[in-house]
């Protein structure tokens, strides 16, 4: 089955909407400011896509909003309610909460990505470059305090300003490292249906920055092997901004180019979700042929919108600005025009809801 039923149209009730499953092998843009019902929508879109296809799909969840998909609402028919029930969905936790844990290796990271996590230029600190560039490790027998040792042990001076710019920065210390475990690149390599990556409760800012660039370096090095994956990032202008600050977001933001403008011909799709187009990299928005756009009332993001997506009309953009909560609208490649529709219910738990504010009774 190629459809994927979404919800209806806004001036039909009766009319269902529909997408078509097999053009999520193109980028996707999901937009939609604070409150307009963006996160809820997009997990209507991943449990029809769960539900009507094989296509494996990674999430990258800042808000812990898709950590209970595998739970079904009471009110979902039990047809449906046995499939999700069925379907390999893993979950990965961030923080000190139960579960299993979002963990990747130090020692699987490309050199310039230890290298940008160690705020290490190869020009600038040439020989603590290179002195990283040299070294290797059994990723099994991993231990950072032997690392250590070992390092002020050799007397070599770019080995110990190694060793004192990881202390100094404590990024040994981090929650993200597996310390010779696991590494949640292991179960991707595995493809289960979904991998939800639980990147909100991290002590550190870069460490769920760290965590993706590990999954998507380790998914661009296997390219080849031309696996269809769907990544899909909530708030990716976290992981995907115009204007990269560290060494971290810099090299996060490359990657993401790379596969924004190659990954297609090796089944690596992406399906960016933010509040506003201008805090997404350019270079990533325009290779998008895919497009759900819900409230945006900003006239700065409904002019960059009407001149990334030319394939919709101008009017049909700023009729976003008036968008009810849940009011959507959708063109490209997934549908055959242009289509104005009001998101169906979610099947499955949305762990994220806004807080209510407290009244009186």
């Amino acid at each position: 089955m190629t459809e994927l039923t979404i919800g209806t149209m806004t001036d039909d009730a009766d009319a269902s909407v529909h997408l078509d499953a097999r053009r999520f092998n193109r980028h996707t843009f999901w937009c939609g400011q604070s409150g307009s019902g963006k996160t809820y929508a997009l997990g209507v879109v991943l449990e029809q896509l769960l539900l009507r296809t094989e296509l494996p799909m990674l999430i990258h969840d800042p808000n812990a909003d898709f950590v209970r998909l595998a739970e079904t609402r009471a009110g979902a028919s039990t047809e449906h309610a046995a499939a999700i029930a069925q379907t390999d969905i893993r979950v990965f936790r961030s923080g000190h909460g139960e579960g299993d844990k979002l963990h990747a290796r130090y020692v699987d990271l490309s050199p310039a990505a230890k290298a940008a996590v160690l705020q290490i230029d190869p020009i600038a600190d040439a020989e603590e470059y290179n002195a990283l560039l040299h070294w290797s490790v059994s990723t099994t027998d991993f231990d950072t305090d032997e690392m250590l040792r070992d390092f002020r042990a050799s007397g070599d001076p770019a080995y110990i300003r190694l060793a004192n710019r990881m202390e100094n920065l404590q990024v040994l210390e981090w929650d993200l490292w597996s310390r010779g475990a696991g590494s949640v690149v292991d179960v991707l390599d595995e493809r289960p249906r979904a991998t939800v990556l639980d990147l909100g409760g991290f002590d550190h800012p870069a460490e769920p920055k760290v965590a993706a660039l590990a999954v998507l370096e380790s998914l661009w090095m296997q390219r080849e092997s031309r696996r269809p994956l769907l990544i899909v990032i909530d708030e990716a202008h976290n992981l995907c901004s115009p204007e990269p600050r560290t060494a971290v977001e810099r090299a996060l933001t490359e990657r993401l180019v790379q596969i924004a403008a190659e990954g297609r011909k090796f089944g690596l799709w992406l399906f960016l979700s933010t509040q506003r187009p201008t805090k997404i990299h350019p270079n990533v928005l325009s290779q998008c042929d895919n497009l759900g756009l819900m409230r945006v009332n900003a006239p700065r993001d409904i002019a960059e919108l009407a001149e990334v997506f030319g394939f919709v009309g101008e009017d049909d953009i700023r009729r976003a600005q008036g968008f009810a909560q849940g009011q959507a609208l959708f063109a490209g490649g997934f549908i055959a025009q242009p289509t104005f529709a009001q998101m169906g219910e979610r099947l499955t738990e949305e762990a994220g809801a806004d807080v209510r504010v407290p009244l009186r009774l």
